[in-house]
């Protein structure tokens, strides 16, 4: 298998790990164990657990990249903006995408990690900017809007029924 088909095997293998336990909670002969290769070849594709965090933070903000791109499609405006909120509420059902996102966070004491997921943040920003061409106050309020989504789902708010979780979204 080419290096670059065991790296994306090896990525999917330590999203799981890395969103249930952090980088500091996670082992990366756990990673190895369930991507089936040794500790010491993930050290060739990945030389520290760090660097394979990394790559997994590009991922993720690639990943919701990607999926915002394609639901906006030829749309602008507020149209695209309700496309893109629409596939954020589809993509927070993959628990895992959502752990992983509340870890890179946490992380973020770290300057390099803190780096690397502002650049990724800044991209998205950037992007969501480019596609709607709404103003900037209305691009702040979706990603606040965004975050607090992202609680509510870490919390599981969609299954409390109560007053104060109204404005989350229900199955």
């Amino acid at each position: 298998m080419p290096a670059t088909e065991r790296r994306e095997m090896v990525l999917e293998a330590a999203v799981a790990e890395f969103a249930a336990h952090g980088l500091a909670g996670t082992s990366t002969e756990d990673v190895a164990r369930q991507a089936g290769i040794s500790q010491p070849y993930l050290f060739r594709l990945f030389p520290t657990k760090k660097a394979l965090f990394l790559a997994l933070v590009e991922r993720c903000f690639r990943r919701i990249e990607g999926a915002f791109t394609a639901a906006a499609g030829d749309l602008t405006g507020d149209e695209a903006m309700t496309a893109m909120a629409d596939e954020y509420e589809r993509l927070l059902d993959d628990r895992t995408l959502l752990l992983l996102q509340m870890q890179i966070y946490a992380a973020c004491g770290d300057p390099e990690i803190r780096e690397v997921a502002r650049t990724g943040y800044k991209h998205l920003w950037e992007m969501v900017e480019r596609i709607t061409g709404l103003p900037y106050q209305t691009v702040v309020d979706f990603f606040a809007v965004g975050m607090l989504m992202n609680v509510g789902a870490a919390l599981d708010l969609p299954s409390v029924d109560e007053r104060w979780t109204r404005w989350c979204p229900k199955d």
